[in-house]
Order: C-alpha cells, then sequence, then structure tokens
C-alpha cells in the first residue's frame, strides 16, 4: 500500500522523468496577487505567465501546492468534516507545460502514472470533456474525447461531454481559458450517500460521494475578451491538478479521505486528549469534531507557517474563523481548555519532511493558536450561552430565525464570526436573519474605515504583454540613461503618442531603469525622469512581473514614446540602503543574542527608519535589547564590507543564505553577505540573506543604530523600530531638547535629572494615596446614594434601569458603589451622572453581561449622550466614561440614557 509520502514523491518523480522541473510549493499567501486571499490551486504561482506578463522559467513543471480553500469562489468550509473529502487546506499534485506538450501527451501520463504506476483498475475511470458553447463560439472537445478512447482504451460510453460548469476553465471574468478533462473513479453503489434523495440515480457529476473527482486536466487555448467572446491564444499550456488526499484515500483503500495516514495521527492524538473515541461515521456529531478539528488544524498550521496570524481583517480574520470554529468543536469533545496547540507536533511530524517551514516554525504556530484558544476560550462560554438565549427566542417567535441584533451581537462582543453562529443555529433547525446582520456589519465598517488602499497599476491589464525592464542599473548609480517604451494608465498600456500633465498619475515603462521597484520590505524609489520636452515626477516604484512601472505624473511639458529620457534617483535612496544594511544587520545580532527562535516575519525599509518583525514568545529584556544594539554597533564601527552574489538558489541554500519564506524567487538568487573580507568568498560573511534590496559599500556608511521601540504585532511576533543615519541624527536631537527643557524646570544638571522624576513620582503617589484615604473617612455616601436609586429603578422583566445623578466624590469610589450594583441587581444597566462643577461633568455606564448579550452595550450609550453635556467618550460593552463640559445639561442626558436602555430591552 502506498504511503502519502510515496504517492506524492512518486508523482513528482514520474514528471520529472518527463522533462518537468520540480517547482517548489508556494506560500499559502499569494505573492504580488491582491486578488487572492489565499493560494487555492497549484496554478497561482504561474499566473504571470499565463496572463503574458513574464515568461516562463522552464518549459515544463510540476510540484505538490499547499492550497486553502475558505472563502470566496473556492468556500468548502460548510461541507468540511460533514463529509468524506472536503477540506479547507489540501495539496494539488499538478504538472504543467508553457506552450510546450498539450492535450495527447497531458492525457497519456495522466492515465499511464493513475492505472500502470499507481495501479488503480482502468474499469473505475470515467473521464469527462466539454460539450461546447455555440453562442460563445467554443466548440466541443472531440480531439479530447477521442484522444481517451484512442490512448486509454476507455469505452465510449464511459466518457461524458459536460457544459461550462464543470468543464471549461477560467482565471476569471477576462483572460486566459480552455476547456478541461476530467478524471473520475467509480468506487462502487454502496458509497453513494444520496440514496435517501427521492429520483437520484449516480452518475458522474451526480453530486453523491460514489462517483468522486480524481484529476482535472486543464487545457488553456484561448483568451475571454471583455465582451465575452474567445480568441485562440497564440500559445497552449497546460495546467493539471490532483488532490492528493483524494488519491491516497483511493489507494490506501479507505473510505474517506479522514481514515488515511495523512489524517489519522492527528485524529488518533485528538483522541488521547480528550479521551473520546473515533469511529469514522458521518451521521456522528463527535465523529465530525474530530474531522472538522483535524482539518482547520492543518490550515491554522501551514498558515501560520506562512505568516498568517489571526486578526481582525481579510486573511488573519479567515484563520481567526477558523481557530474559533474549532474551538467551539472542541466543546463537543469535552474540550473547554487550549489544546489545539498540542497537536502542532503532530502536524509537524506528518508534514514536515515535505514541507519543512512547517517544523521549522512549530514553535511560532503553537504560541499563535495557543494565545488564540486562551483569549477566545474566555469568552466562548459566555457567547454559548446568550446564542441559547437566543435561539430559545427564535423558536418561541415561531418563525425560527436567530435576529440579527442577536448575531451581531455575538460577533462584535464575544468574537462569534457569523457562519459559526449559522452552524449552530443550523443544528437547533433554525436560521439566521444575515441581512439585518450585514446591514449591522455594514454600519460599523463604514464607521471604521477611514480610506481605502489605491488600485495597483496592474488592474485591467489581463493579456497585456508588458515589456521586460534592464533594472541591473538599481545596483550601479543613482542615474541612467532610459528610452521610454510606453505609459500605463486607467485605459491600459500605451506605446504610442506622449503624455502630458493634465493626464495625471501614470505609470512610465522605460526600457532600462535605475530606480528600485518595491519588493521585498524596501519601499520604491522617487525621483525624476527627464526627457528632451519634459519632466516626469516618480512618486513610486512598482513591478509588474519583470516589468517596473515609474509611477507619478508629468510635471512639465511632455514625455513622448520614444524619448531618451535621464533617469535619477531623489537623495532618499542612501538612508534606504543604511536601513536596509542595518536590517540585515539587526536580524544577525536578534539571532546571536535570542538564538535560532527568531525568523523573520516582514519588513519595512524606507528612508526614514527601519521595521522588523519576527518571531519570539516574549517582549525582550532591556539587557537583551542592550546586547542587540551592541552587536549592531559594534559591526558598524568596524566598517565591514557588504559584498552580494548572484548564485543558483540551491547552492545559495547549501551556504545557509538566509530567505524570507513570503518572497518568491526565481532558479538564481543574489545574496547579500555581511563581513567577507575583500574579495574573499561569500561563504565567509557572518550573515548571508537573499536579498535582491540596495545596500551601503561598508557598514560604516551607516553612521549609527538605535533602536527606538520594540513591541508585539501579534501571538508569538515581534515588532523592532530602529533609526540610522540622518533619521538618528535627527531623534538624538530631539531627545536633546527634551533633556535642555528637563533640566531648565526641575533645576538640576542632566546626570540628576532621574532621580529628581523618581522622587516626584513616589511623592505624588502618596499624595494620591492621602487624598483618596480622607475622601472615603468623611466624603460622600455614594453607596447609600446607589442604593436608594436600585429601589426607585424601573425593572424591564428582571433588569433594572438605573439612571441618576449623585453628588461628586472620587471616581474609584463610583466604581464600587457599580460593582456593588451589579452584584444585588444581578441584570442592569447603570447609568451615573456626577456634576463636579458647572463646567466639568462625569459620566459613568456600566451594563450586565446578559444585558450586553440583548443589545445594550455601555460604550455605545456613553457614545450617544456624552455630546449632550459638551463631552466624549468610550469603552467597553460592560464599562464606559465620559466627560463633558455643560452640567445644565446633565438631566437631559441621564434622560436620554433612559430612553435608549428602555427602547433596546422593550
Amino acid at each position: 500500500m502506498f504511503t502519502s509520502k510515496e504517492i506524492r514523491s512518486t508523482f513528482i518523480e514520474f514528471f520529472q522523468e518527463r522533462g518537468h522541473t520540480f517547482v517548489p510549493s508556494a506560500s499559502v499567501v499569494p505573492v504580488g496577487d491582491e486578488t487572492l486571499l489565499f493560494t487555492n490551486a497549484g496554478m497561482n504561482q504561474f499566473k504571470d505567465i499565463f496572463l503574458g506578463l513574464r515568461s516562463p522559467a522552464w518549459p515544463r513543471a510540476a510540484n505538490s501546492q499547499k492550497c486553502i480553500r475558505v472563502s470566496g469562489k473556492h468556500n468548502d468550509l460548510e461541507e468540511v468534516g460533514m463529509d468524506t473529502y472536503h477540506h479547507t487546506f489540501f495539496e494539488m499534485l499538478g504538472n504543467w507545460s508553457f506552450n510546450d506538450y498539450f492535450k495527447a501527451e497531458a492525457i497519456e501520463w495522466a492515465w499511464d502514472l493513475l492505472t500502470r504506476v499507481y495501479g488503480i483498475d482502468p474499469g473505475k475511470l470515467w473521464t469527462t470533456v466539454f460539450e461546447g458553447n455555440e453562442a460563445e463560439g467554443s466548440p466541443p472537445d472531440h480531439e479530447a474525447a477521442e484522444l481517451w478512447i484512442k490512448i486509454a482504451g476507455i469505452p465510449k460510453e464511459r466518457v461524458g461531454y459536460y457544459g461550462r460548469k464543470d468543464n471549461f476553465w477560467e482565471m476569471g471574468g477576462t483572460g486566459p481559458c480552455g476547456p478541461c478533462s476530467e478524471i473520475h473513479i467509480d468506487l462502487g453503489p454502496d458509497r453513494c450517500d444520496m440514496q435517501h434523495v427521492k429520483g437520484h440515480k449516480c452518475a458522474v457529476n451526480s453530486g453523491c460521494a460514489r462517483f468522486i473527482e480524481l484529476w482535472n486536466l486543464v487545457f488553456i487555448q484561448f483568451n475571454r475578451q471583455a465582451d465575452g467572446t474567445l480568441e485562440k491564444l497564440g500559445a497552449r499550456y497546460i495546467d493539471t491538478g490532483a488532490g492528493l488526499e483524494r488519491i491516497t484515500a483511493v489507494l490506501q483503500d479507505k473510505k474517506s479521505n479522514y481514515d488515511t495516514d495523512l489524517f489519522m495521527p492527528i485524529i488518533s492524538a485528538i483522541s488521547d486528549l480528550t479521551g473520546h473515541p473515533y469511529t469514522s461515521q458521518l451521521d456522528s456529531r463527535t465523529d465530525s469534531a474530530f474531522r472538522v478539528i483535524a482539518d482547520h488544524l492543518r490550515s491554522l498550521t501551514f498558515s501560520i507557517a506562512d505568516g498568517v496570524t489571526p486578526s481582525n481583517d481579510g486573511r488573519g480574520y479567515v484563520m481567526r474563523r477558523i481557530l474559533r470554529r474549532a474551538a467551539r468543536f472542541g466543546r463537543v469533545l469535552d474540550a473547554h481548555e487550549p489544546f489545539m496547540y498540542k497537536l502542532v507536533d503532530v502536524v509537524a511530524r506528518t508534514m514536515g519532511d515535505a514541507f519543512g517551514e512547517v517544523r521549522e516554525r512549530a514553535d511560532l504556530v503553537r504560541t499563535v493558536i495557543e494565545a488564540e484558544e486562551a483569549s477566545f476560550g474566555r469568552t466562548l462560554d459566555r457567547g454559548l450561552e446568550i446564542f441559547s438565549r437566543a435561539a430559545e427566542r427564535a423558536e418561541a417567535s415561531g418563525q425560527g430565525i436567530v435576529c440579527g441584533e442577536d448575531a451581531f451581537s455575538l460577533y462584535d462582543t464575544y468574537g462569534f464570526p457569523l457562519d459559526l453562529t449559522e452552524l449552530m443555529a443550523r443544528e437547533r433547525g433554525l436560521k439566521v436573519d444575515v441581512e439585518t446582520f450585514d446591514k449591522l456589519m455594514g454600519e460599523q465598517r463604514a464607521r471604521a474605515r477611514a480610506a481605502q488602499k489605491g488600485v495597483s497599476m496592474a488592474a485591467g491589464l489581463s493579456g497585456v504583454a508588458l515589456p521586460a525592464t534592464d533594472d541591473s542599473f538599481k545596483y550601479e548609480g543613482n542615474t541612467s540613461a532610459a528610452k521610454v517604451i510606453g505609459w500605463i494608465d486607467a485605459e491600459g498600456f500605451k506605446t504610442q503618442g506622449a503624455i502630458n500633465e493634465p493626464a495625471g498619475e501614470a505609470g512610465l515603462v522605460l526600457d532600462r531603469t535605475c530606480f528600485y521597484a518595491e519588493s521585498g520590505g524596501q519601499v520604491g524609489d522617487g525621483g525624476i525622469i527627464k526627457g528632451p520636452a519634459g519632466e516626469f515626477v516618480v512618486e513610486g516604484t512598482e513591478k509588474i512581473a519583470d516589468c517596473v512601472i515609474h509611477r507619478g505624473r508629468v510635471a512639465a511639458g511632455v514625455i513622448a514614446v520614444g524619448d531618451q529620457v535621464n533617469a535619477a534617483v531623489d537623495k532618499q535612496r542612501e538612508s534606504t540602503k543604511k536601513n536596509h544594511t542595518a536590517t540585515h544587520l539587526l536580524q544577525w545580532a536578534l539571532q546571536e543574542v535570542l538564538g535560532d527562535a527568531v525568523k523573520q516575519q516582514g519588513s519595512l525599509v524606507c528612508a526614514d527608519y527601519l521595521r522588523f518583525d519576527f518571531t519570539y514568545p516574549k517582549a525582550l529584556t532591556s539587557e537583551q535589547m542592550e546586547d542587540v544594539q551592541r552587536l549592531v554597533r559594534e559591526k558598524i564601527a568596524e566598517d565591514i564590507p557588504v559584498t552580494c552574489a548572484v548564485m543558483p538558489i540551491d547552492a545559495a541554500r547549501q551556504i545557509g543564505a538566509m530567505a524570507l519564506f513570503t518572497e518568491k524567487y526565481g532558479s538564481e538568487v543574489r545574496v547579500v553577505g555581511i563581513g567577507a573580507e575583500g574579495s574573499g568568498p561569500i561563504t565567509e560573511a557572518f550573515s548571508r540573506e537573499f536579498c535582491g534590496g540596495t545596500h551601503v559599500d561598508g557598514t560604516g556608511q551607516i553612521g549609527g543604530f538605535a533602536i527606538v521601540r520594540e513591541e508585539s504585532v501579534s501571538a508569538g511576533v515581534r515588532r523592532i523600530t530602529a533609526l540610522t543615519g540622518r533619521g538618528l541624527n535627527d531623534y538624538l536631537m530631539e531627545r536633546n531638547r527634551v533633556v535642555d527643557s528637563l533640566t531648565s524646570l526641575l533645576k538640576a544638571p542632566p546626570e540628576q535629572i532621574v532621580d529628581r522624576v523618581a522622587r516626584l513620582m513616589e511623592d505624588n503617589k502618596k499624595l494620591v494615596k492621602d487624598l483618596k484615604s480622607a475622601a472615603q473617612k468623611g466624603g460622600t455616601d455614594v453607596m447609600g446614594e446607589t442604593a436608594k436609586l436600585l429601589e426607585k429603578a424601573e425593572r424591564i422583566g428582571d433588569t433594572a434601569v438605573v439612571v441618576g445623578a449623585i453628588a461628586p466624590c472620587p471616581i474609584e469610589q463610583v466604581r464600587q458603589a457599580v460593582d456593588s450594583l451589579k452584584k444585588k441587581a444581578k441584570s442592569a444597566a447603570i447609568v451615573l451622572g456626577i456634576a463636579e462643577a458647572p463646567d466639568k461633568v462625569v459620566l459613568l455606564v456600566a451594563v450586565t453581561d446578559d444585558v450586553v448579550g440583548r443589545g445594550v452595550k455601555a460604550g455605545d450609550i456613553v457614545r450617544d449622550i456624552a455630546p449632550i453635556v459638551g463631552g466624549g467618550g468610550g469603552g467597553r460593552p460592560q464599562m464606559a466614561q465620559a466627560g463633558g463640559k455643560d452640567a445644565s445639561k446633565l438631566d437631559e442626558a441621564l434622560a436620554k440614557a433612559a430612553e435608549l436602555i428602555k427602547g433596546k430591552l422593550s
């Protein structure tokens, strides 16, 4: 029986023997593709080739690509765990031809691998081809059908014709596309899972588990025009994809992908942790929980290893949803404490041979998952209680719909993603009012979103072949002569005519350039491009495939295609170079001080400062910070040479050069080394990194180094911001001005300032303590006043609405009184107002958890009533505070608060 490792390696070796280059899997985070949250197919990393934006480095390629499908068009989330074959994370085995071989070879090799090498019974295999679409001018794919019969010997009746939905592949609304041919396997009548559906007949593409797609062969031969018509491409491509999990289940004779050696080690470990057995039943809620957790853990492990950390937006929020969904299924297995992080090592052992980054970054993955589990665990049980009440109200209403306000409250207050609420609702035979939820979410986003991201110059360039730019001059100097090839604007790429000042923003394309295009954390250069009749100001530089785009606008005159121009980078480049080399020194120093746990997560290198994100589980101590800075400064003082070498990527890895996992590298890479003396080999350098950026010639040019901030970015990821050169000088001058001001204010010399401030702070603490003590001895009877307000409070159901003004007193006493009120009332919404002076008002709002669950939030109330007294404030859903300047309006503000609360609770 084949193991999954053997199936993967056999696939790759099979195609290598047939002239294919093995191309390592790209990250699950698409590099340079803003249209995708996650890599969802093997072809993603070759998209630029299909679009004609770059030439292929090889005529044939093969790999096993890490894929995540959990959002957008390809979204399998709801099916995961409920059937035997859907996953959020999976591996796509694939082979590609870039205008080399076509249908005959693709069909022959797929059949040979499945039947001869893997030993699948040919009698169980069925194939499908495109039936054509006369309206679009796409004919039936008789060629593929005939090849299946001729090459594979498949009976004609097992070659089916299907429509565009099943057998025509498209990258998007426009661009490369073509018919596809799928290979399906008949697993036998006992595998049908739709016997309960009236009139169901088992067949290919009928939706039941008896017929499963194993492999899809895509024949890219057309280009979809904006008007929907098809034109033949000048080049033809093969793009195939076979799911490793499905093929493994077939070859290991398992009825479920989850029963294979890709999942069972994880499932067994879950069983050991929870004490629940796994029985591989589809109708078992417990077994579904096993499958969901095992699948979601793989997605989490690979995405975090590739740089995604759970957050509140983008792909980070997708991963947060995945984790919280898995955590909730953990409750089904009686797992009430963080447990998934304990399973990461199992995933690393299972997948680490094929994907070394999972093993190397296991510590980071564990840290991130444990922190997220603990965070959500603090609100999960309370949220489940709130959902239970919301579900009971939905059932009592007779409509069976959980109201959108309840769903939004679960999301906003308890961190329940909408799909998790929908899942729990379905389990009780209920639905969720998604329309209202979306409306509330839209209102929240409108309040929070201040600006939209700009549109990339790549927009609207699908199918456009951009010329390659020779940008090697960026390493040689700050000026270069060049020729204008064209420009990009809102209408696309122009190669004729001229552009002038009124044209607005454009992207100028030259045949050569000394400008550095934004990449690898280094910002793109700015500067000036001067022609015989005009001047173009470059505000930023980016790269689309091999074409460098100088983004900016004409400042004077005109720039015409064919002009001979002079390109000059501005002086900011020199500061950027200092910061970039300092970033390499910083990474080396961090690893020297903290060890191999430090792995780069990202960076930003610009003229003003450098920022470096790295993996480490806790904040650096002051001693560690000093050690890091000392090491960097020592290397700067030594004025060590900085050297570069271009070499094959395998050779670079062999000499230990560090690579950033989120970057996409070619077959040859540039390695920057620090410490190779004279013309010595780069292997002698103490710092060696893959890097295409610009650097100083020697570390002495950096001029100085200081860390100005060290902070947390997310669980397990730290961030350092540092300064060099001119930025550091400006920073130190400002610090010097602060010291001068303090010496004048405190009447003390610089060396005594720290002691003087420390004494002042100690004196202040003592005064505050004395004031509190005095207030408690002879001040206002806050407890008595608030107790009377509770006695008079109106009740809506079990909830007390406590609203009123109290006499001035320390805010700490008011908070103590509020805590006492909440304990006595058990369910309450409390609003207290204090008029400390005619021009000073304090408002305090407190709400118990159950009332928060009904949509009443302290922060919302205080934001609504504070403007009445001429103030503002905010806080958490349970507690919020505001100040104001008009005590005469206090009664009006309190009345408004009571009205808002009653309106929500009634």
